[in-house]
């Protein structure tokens, strides 16, 4: 991998080489041409397949030590090749959406690969239709008898069908190396921080949708494996407190792994449902255990609650204990709609355990019960009820918990805060509650939002916050209220565990802005940090990942609000580039993160500037402007991302004001449609989930009488008409002047694809260019390889079609039906 800030073109120079006569013109010319034989890469090999249904799997086995190849330093086509039979490879780099043929001569059988994928077998002609970037070719020919008169032809379907061949310095991200690239997805420490459960995944064009994971237990001390699972699916690992057991369920059933003996004894039948496992005391194991309700398979269904929506509401989840020596099974909480296992105290007795209940009295419209529980004496203790509530641990100094401001009426609320402002409770507070009860807010003044808890064995507190447009850990000591900064030298912490020693060790896992994810340990006493893995290494060794650009603006209430700025591939500053602008609006900002399901370092490789910001209304930047998303919707977001684009424009020239795109999903999608309706400083609009009419949304949407709880607090359509009419998008669509596209997917409990309907309606009715793209059996958001891929194209085709004026890749997605 280079992170590379260089401003030429590699076409500008491709063309300028071919007009001198240095560059063969097959790299750049769309007519039926030669490929330029130096720029294709040989390996003799021996073939010997016969015509069985086997055949091609025996030839995609041959080649599969080449499709990852990035490598240039091998013998070429010009060199001269012996044998009958060879793997070739050459780089295919287009700047736009291509469609063409490559021909195979002088080839008795030709296995054609595209990226990683056999596209052909048996055919010595192939379509290719190859998106903006860089694309691996691999070709297995059999039975060629005369080298001397092989060749391989491009043709491009229409003049712009230009391919180049010669072999790129760094390679442009592809949606396969984002999406593929192996990742870590769970780190479980050992108290002693000696050993480490470690889960890895990675996908390939092989087995498409299913991820290729390893579960294994590696030994810090020498970095060394030490057991694999065979079933990688286990999950819900528990160190024993003091010991090198680890419990987990595997297959539905409860498991402990000893690590002195490398034995496993299995402690349940196979029963569904159980989660949360965790260590009581040395002997015993405690879990949730959730019984499923019986399946509403009538004629019809009664609500009588407005979660009956939701399909999990009835099922009911209680605590029990399981004895590791018996393997006797006792249950712990009874009754209401169950109760979720929270936290276990060291004297290997108390448990933490929290029940919601339906309460619609008062905003955000349900309350948590926080209960003690006794699992020797069955004792309980009620610790109180409350309207926000997202976790509770032991600590030395009391319990610790994380809520919103407006925990224990409103103990957390930042004594700075204006008396107009309603507190947003997604910006999560520490609070310690006393042996009487007696709460203590103890991050008022604490800007970042914290999300999560957990307890070191120095008895400081270990707080996972989101911290402006990044995820970040803080040390909080309980002897003097002091936060302390975690250096991790990563961004967006995804992952972390610790030890349970005095001195603490911490595995962190995480990415940025220019850095693929990694894996480091931290000795919190020493300082010392070492990395332990790195996807870069692994995975982006060819790439370039171009700089990002932190680029701040302040708007008209005196906030600075942040943003950053991805650059194209080779970028040229003397060169006019169409933008995308992102946000997302829905009170988180929009995260550092390498990749995920919006991957601004690929559109920017698809030839875009991407302007990212973070307007008004996000947590992570204080109660204040956390608080501005509340009874808003979409007000001040609005203005920022107006002001921002406008100020963003003013400040690089090199991008074309005329072709500037947005877009954003779910709240993002809803601020996609209203900023449709208030102004023609976009060219092309995406909203994906968005939300078109507030009412609809609050009354139909799983959790949108929940969410609007805090984005419209105390307000409702008969008390606020206004805010429920005059920010919804759909009652302005008379304003749009920019084609819109929507997405949805039509399984979407969340935001139901009835408000992207609304919203086509609309915009057909007013004969406004629009087009809806429903993804099927997919919910809020697109799951799986091959509908992310699809996903990605259709919105790059549509911004390609109306912002660089190239509407084939939208015509090949979706061709015009009679």
């Amino acid at each position: 991998m280079r992170i590379s800030g260089s401003h030429y073109s590699l076409r500008g120079v491709a063309l300028a080489l071919a007009a001198t006569g240095l560059f063969t013109s097959a790299a750049v010319s769309a007519a039926d041409i030669e490929i330029n034989q130096q720029d294709v890469r040989v390996h003799p090999v021996q073939v010997q397949v016969s015509d069985s249904d086997q055949a091609d799997a025996l030839r995609d086995s041959l080649v599969r030590p080449w499709l990852a190849n990035y490598s240039a330093s091998e013998t070429t086509l010009a060199n001269g090749v012996s044998g009958e039979s060879s793997v070739l490879r050459l780089p295919l780099s287009v700047d736009r959406f291509t469609r063409g043929t490559i021909a195979v001569n002088g080839a008795k059988h030709a296995s054609v690969y595209l990226n990683g994928s056999r596209v052909a077998s048996g055919r010595d002609s192939v379509e290719l239709n190859l998106q903006t970037g860089d694309h691996k070719l691999v070709i297995l020919v059999e039975g060629v008898e005369d080298w001397s008169a092989f060749g391989l032809k491009w043709q491009g379907k229409a003049e712009h069908d230009a391919v180049e061949t010669q072999w790129p310095t760094d390679w442009r991200l592809s949606e396969q190396t984002m999406f593929d690239a192996p990742t870590v997805g769970s780190l479980d420490m050992s108290a002693d921080g000696r050993y480490l459960v470690w889960r890895e995944s990675a996908y390939t064009p092989t087995t498409g949708n299913t991820a290729q994971n390893e579960l294994v237990i590696k030994d810090l001390s020498n970095n060394r494996v030490v057991y694999r699972w065979q079933n990688a699916n286990a999950g819900q690992f528990s160190w024993h407190p003091t010991g090198h057991q680890v419990a987990y369920i595997s297959g539905n059933k409860i498991e402990v792994l000893d690590l002195t003996d490398l034995s496993v004894q299995t402690l349940t039948a196979e029963q569904r449902g159980m989660s949360g496992l965790r260590w009581l005391n040395d002997g015993t194991l405690v879990f949730n255990w959730t019984k499923s309700a019986e399946n509403d398979s009538g004629l019809s269904k009664r609500y009588q609650a407005l979660e009956d929506r939701w399909s999990t509401f009835r099922n009911v989840s209680q605590v029990y204990s399981l004895n590791v020596a018996t393997g006797v099974i006792q249950q712990h909480t009874f009754g209401g709609s169950g109760h979720s296992l929270n936290d276990t105290h060291r004297d290997g007795e108390r448990m933490l355990v929290s029940t919601r209940l339906v309460d619609y009295a008062a905003p955000p419209h349900f309350a948590v019960k926080l209960l003690e529980v006794n699992a020797v004496s069955g004792e309980q203790r009620d610790l109180g009820t409350h309207r926000t509530f997202n976790q509770a641990v032991y600590g030395e100094e009391g319990i610790y918990v994380v809520a919103g401001p407006e925990f224990a009426d409103h103990a957390g609320r930042d004594p700075r805060l204006g008396d107009d402002l309603l507190t947003n409770n997604y910006d999560g507070q520490l609070y310690r509650l006393d042996a009487n009860l007696n709460v203590t807010a103890l991050s008022r003044q604490f800007d970042p939002a914290i999300s999560s808890v957990s307890v070191l064995g120095n008895n400081q507190l270990l707080l996972r916050v989101t911290e402006r447009d990044g995820t970040q850990l803080y040390r909080f000591d309980p002897r003097n209220s002091r936060f302390i900064r975690v250096s991790t030298d990563i961004e967006v912490v995804a992952n972390v565990t610790h030890s349970q020693s005095a001195l603490p060790t911490l595995v962190i896992a995480g990415s940025g802005a220019t850095s693929p994810q990694k894996v480091v340990s931290l000795n919190l006493q020493e300082g010392r940090l070492e990395t332990l893995w790195d996807s870069a290494e692994i995975a982006f060794q060819a790439h370039n990942i171009t700089p990002v650009e932190e680029w701040n603006f302040t708007n008209r209430h005196g906030d600075e609000i942040h943003g950053r700025v991805y650059y194209p591939h080779n970028f040229d500053p003397e060169q006019q580039y169409p933008a995308l602008v992102y946000y997302y609006g829905g009170t988180t900002p929009v995260q550092r993160g390498f990749t995920g399901r919006y991957p601004f370092n690929l559109w920017a490789h698809q030839g875009y500037v991407v302007y990212v910001l973070q307007p008004t209304g996000a947590i992570g930047y204080g109660q204040e402007f956390s608080a501005r998303h509340v009874n808003a919707w979409g007000e001040y977001t609005a203005e920022d991302i107006i002001q921002g684009t406008q100020e963003f424009l003013a400040a690089h020239p090199f991008v074309d004001a005329e072709r500037v795109g947005h877009l954003g999903a779910s709240y993002g999608g809803f601020m996609t449609m209203l900023l449709a309706t208030m102004t023609d400083i976009f060219s092309a609009s995406m909203s994906h989930a968005g939300i078109s009419n507030i009412t609809s949304y609050w009354g139909h949407g799983w959790w949108g009488f929940l969410y609007s709880g805090e984005a419209s607090k105390g307000s409702f359509p008969w008390n606020n008409a206004e805010l429920y009419s005059q920010q919804s998008p759909v009652f302005h669509a008379d304003k749009v002047t920019a084609p819109m596209l929507l997405i949805h997917g039509d399984a979407d409990t969340n935001v139901p694809p009835g408000e992207s309907h609304i919203m086509y309606t609309a915009l057909k009715l007013l004969d406004k260019e629009v087009e809806l793209v429903e993804y099927k059996g997919q919910d809020h958001h697109i799951i799986g390889r091959d509908a992310r891929f699809h996903w990605w194209a259709t919105y790059i085709a549509w911004f390609d079609k109306h912002l660089k004026g190239q509407p084939e890749w939208w015509d090949y997605l979706y061709p015009e039906k009679n």
